[in-house]
Parts: structure tokens; C-alpha cells; sequence
């Protein structure tokens, strides 16, 4: 299963990050998103558990938890949409007026 984990402090480590997730048991792989040109932290991480029972422990343990002064928003990962999603979910321009 993928997690996103949100409102991430910009001081947290991919590395911590893995570490928040390891007790709940194996985890393939974990990584705080940086910002391609400045390299900064973008506030949220993803993280692989491969035992959905275990993520879902995880998120549930996690979630609404603080980290570094900051209360975390964890859950099972959706898919990123494209703007042509949008469009094939109804949205238009005529639809904002």
C-alpha cells in the first residue's frame, strides 16, 4: 500500500520519515517530495508497506499524530489526476461560470 503522509515539517528526512513507519513493520520504501529546483521540502512524503494490514495500522497509529510541532495528515495514497481527468469527470469552462 502507498501512504501519503501531510503537513510534514520542511526539517523532516526521508530517513526520519521511514523511521516514523518502521515499527508498524516492513517498509520498501519511504520519501520526503522535494522541490526540483530549490531541493526543499514540499510538506508531504509517500511511503510503501507492502502488508496493507500493517499500513493500515500504521496510518491509523499515525494519523493526527505530531512530528516536529506539526500534526500529521496520513492515509492510503490516491492516484495523481491529470487536467485530463478533470475534463473527463464533467469539469469544463463553461461549468465555472
Amino acid at each position: 500500500m502507498r501512504i501519503y503522509v501531510g503537513n510534514l515539517s520542511y526539517s523532516v528526512t526521508s530517513e526520519m520519515l521511514r523511521s516514523m513507519f518502521e515499527p508498524f513493520g516492513t517498509v520498501d520504501w519511504a520519501e520526503v517530495q522535494t522541490k526540483m529546483r530549490t531541493g526543499r521540502s514540499r510538506g508531504f512524503g509517500l511511503v510503501d508497506m507492502p502488508d496493507d494490514d500493517q499500513a493500515r495500522a500504521a496510518v491509523e497509529a499515525l494519523d493526527g499524530s505530531e512530528v516536529e510541532g506539526r500534526v500529521l495528515s496520513v492515509n492510503e495514497s490516491r492516484p495523481r489526476r491529470s487536467v485530463r481527468d478533470l475534463y473527463a469527470g464533467g469539469w469544463s469552462a463553461s461549468a465555472r461560470r
